[in-house]
């Protein structure tokens, strides 16, 4: 697979072979003696699951008629020319997620497009979610591959993909109005809902219905007491269980914590429960702003019912810069076997204090987490940072894994971390190794953030980073990959590890042009080769001229870009670096055939295709080819050209890579223009946009910009 600075795609085939014969799902193209034109096969295209994200709604969700009732007379008022937008407002605890997500799943079937789930953070363990993190994952979610950098070409895509769609979309724990405008897509047909526990009145410029909700009311709490674990005792009882819910504020979160105490104690009377809750607080009046006092004390109940170690794990995950948990990051952090975690998870859910989100996947309410982690400080100091120090060793040893998978062509440097006290999670194939990046992007940032952070793990920081080459290579989140390149490339100076910072900022160059920031990637490029030349390290100086060949090109100057490649070819010859010449000499023919010198690319670029396929690289060596094939066409054979690209095209659709897909339909739309086809031409051209479309709106407006071209009978120039 590619290494550093090397395009590559994150997808797996569309090929099966059955009774001896090749299955090819998606375009294809015959390609035996073709004079011109191209047979284009088209099958339905395998669409994505249709997202189903929002969360599951407590067992014992009670009362809210009247809320419902009103979001409903909300969602009747709409303009229908637009979304419907509605904010739903409370204090902490009140239930403002779970009601939120009773009535979307209530009316799911409105919106057959699917339902997102967003919680942007404005509470969490670390920084509330940008916009631009949020849209990346909604766009991830209808099937966009490679999502944009800029926060207006991620929202402009966001309107584009869901034009049409009726979607219902739940935005939870918002900060402010500006969190929350960027992600409303102007599709009629789309709702939208925001639960935050401020009242976001700067959004009724966008036409928003505003509901507050509050407290349940002293029989709906009652209810939700007997229901959640009180049984007969609340009947038994009723002054005692009054008591109860009054301490609790009427919060459901509260009612809920106590009911839980009430259920792990079937012998202990109400009584009990109301006394504990007392403790000498005084009455209700007396309770802090937001009711986060009743909660905390309920929590303070909830906690001490735990047995010890199921008390050290709620204390531990507390520590976690994280919202979510599962099993495998609970044994780590634990030091304890799957097993046990499980069970550990298990008890915390019993008592309320974990919410069930997802297959093995949990999170605590944010005034658990809040408690979660004041208790953390009951740990001692040293348990805290083994604790700490699991977590980050798990982080890296379970990105290591995946890197070795994804990637094995990149090296891999120092990685500090005990293998013997962590275990990774299990990756058995390339596809679980994505899927885990992808689904712990924000999490492993997260540690990036916490280890550049603390002073002392400046080490696993970059190293951090750059196990998770496979994450930004393959899905591209540029504003991830910018920003944990330049927390690395710090930590790995402050380190004084020197192969650490010339990774970082080769890496992180290579983010700089994928955002057309190639000012800046040249100052790293040049950066990495200072840093090489002092170090005699010539295959890293060859990859730091290879990059500025990148920047250069990217920035227009061709002259300048060829120099560095060939500078770059030269020092990967004379070390025998044989896959590293190969890729060089592809860049060197993709310049020439930039210029129109088709034999000379021809001729570099054939002997790249066979190097790489050589060195058992089918992604680039389909680059190759595929490059191959438009210069052996304009060269004066355009069959044997259409060949060359046809077996590119079959390999990328094996491959996975859709953007690549893309790009050899349209050269092959550009040889058939050549060549007096263009019909031919047309239909080559629209399923590259077609493909394009929910990837890269610059290539989608190119070919958009290419068919226009032909329509008003002038070539694309």
């Amino acid at each position: 697979m590619s290494g550093p600075g090397e395009h590559t795609d994150g997808a797996w085939g569309g090929r099966n072979e059955i009774g001896g014969s090749a299955q090819i799902w998606g375009a294809s193209v015959q390609a035996a003696e073709i004079r011109g034109g191209i047979h284009v096969h088209q099958a339905p295209q395998a669409r994505p699951p249709v997202p189903r994200q929002l969360l599951s709604v407590p067992a014992h969700f009670t009362d809210r008629d009247a809320d419902i009732a009103a979001l409903e007379e909300l969602r009747d008022a709409r303009r229908t020319s637009v979304p419907q937008l509605v904010v739903v407002s409370g204090p902490a605890g009140v239930g403002k997620t779970a009601l939120v997500s009773h009535w979307l799943r209530g009316i799911a079937e409105e919106y057959p497009d699917g339902q997102l789930y967003a919680d942007l953070g404005a509470q969490g363990p670390d920084r509330p979610l940008r916009p631009g993190e949020v849209l990346d994952a909604f766009l991830r979610a209808l099937g966009v591959g490679l999502v944009p950098v800029q926060l207006a070409e991620q929202a402009a895509l966001w309107r584009s993909v869901s034009a049409g769609l009726r979607l219902a979309v739940m935005i939870d724990n918002a900060l402010s109005a500006a969190q929350v405008r960027p992600l409303l897509n102007g599709a009629p047909g789309s709702l939208f809902v925001v639960s935050s526990r401020r009242r976001l009145t700067g959004l009724i410029t966008d036409g928003a219905g505003f509901h507050q909700v509050d407290a349940l009311d002293p029989a709906a709490a009652l209810e939700l007491l007997a229901r959640g674990g009180g049984g007969s005792r609340v009947e038994q009882d009723p002054e005692a269980a009054r008591q109860v819910v009054s301490q609790c504020a009427f919060l459901p979160l509260a009612v809920c914590l106590a009911a839980a105490r009430l259920a792990a104690r079937p012998r202990q009377p109400v009584a009990a429960m109301a006394a504990a809750l007392t403790r000498g607080r005084g009455p209700l009046e007396l309770l802090r702003v937001e009711g986060e006092s009743a909660v905390h004390t309920a929590l303070d109940e909830s906690y001490a019912l735990l047995p010890p170690d199921a008390a050290r794990a709620y204390r531990l995950l507390g520590l976690l810069p994280l919202t979510h948990y599962d099993p495998q990051l609970t044994a780590a952090v634990c030091a304890v076997s799957l097993d046990e975690a499980e069970r550990l998870l298990d008890i915390l859910m019993d008592g309320n204090l974990l919410q069930d989100v997802g297959p093995d996947t949990y999170r605590f309410h944010d005034l658990v987490r809040l408690h979660a982690a004041g208790r953390a400080k009951e740990e001692p100091a040293p348990a805290r940072r083994a604790a700490l120090r699991h977590f980050l060793d798990w982080c890296l040893a379970t990105a290591t894994a995946a890197e070795a998978l994804l990637t094995p062509s990149h090296r891999t440097l120092a990685r500090d971390y005990d293998g013997r006290t962590v275990q990774p999670t299990p990756l058995p194939d390339q596809e679980t190794a994505l899927a885990w990046l992808d689904a712990r992007r924000l999490d492993l940032m997260a540690a990036v953030r916490l280890s550049a952070g603390s002073g002392h793990d400046d080490a696993t920081a970059w190293q951090l980073v750059d196990a998770m080459w496979p994450l930004f290579l393959r899905l591209r989140p540029y504003g991830l990959w910018a920003e944990a390149h330049g927390l690395g490339l710090d930590a790995a100076r402050r380190h004084g590890d020197r192969k650490g910072e010339g990774r970082m900022l080769t890496s992180g160059g290579n983010g700089l042009c994928h955002t057309g920031r190639y000012e800046e990637a040249v100052e790293w490029f040049g950066q990495a080769l200072r840093l090489a030349e002092e170090d005699g390290d010539v295959r890293q100086q060859a990859q730091a001229l290879n990059g500025l060949g990148k920047a250069h090109r990217g920035a227009g100057d061709l002259v300048r870009a060829e120099e560095y490649h060939q500078q770059a070819l030269d020092r990967r010859e004379s070390i025998g670096h044989t896959r590293g010449a190969a890729l060089s000499r592809y860049a060197l023919g993709e310049l020439a055939l930039e210029r129109g010198a088709w034999h000379t690319a021809a001729s570099l670029l054939a002997h790249a295709h066979t190097t790489l396929r050589a060195e058992s690289d089918p992604y680039d060596a389909a680059r190759a080819l595929a490059h191959l094939g438009r210069a052996t066409a304009c060269a004066g054979d355009p069959a044997a050209g259409s060949r060359q690209l046809a077996a590119a095209l079959e390999e990328f659709q094996r491959l996975g890579s859709v953007h690549w897909e893309a790009r050899t339909w349209e050269l092959l739309g550009q040889c058939a223009e050549d060549g007096g086809e263009p019909a031919s031409a047309r239909r080559s051209y629209e399923r590259a946009r077609a493909l394009y479309e929910p990837l890269s709106p610059s290539d989608t407006g190119r070919l958009t910009g290419r068919l226009r071209h032909m329509d008003a009978g002038a070539g694309p120039g």
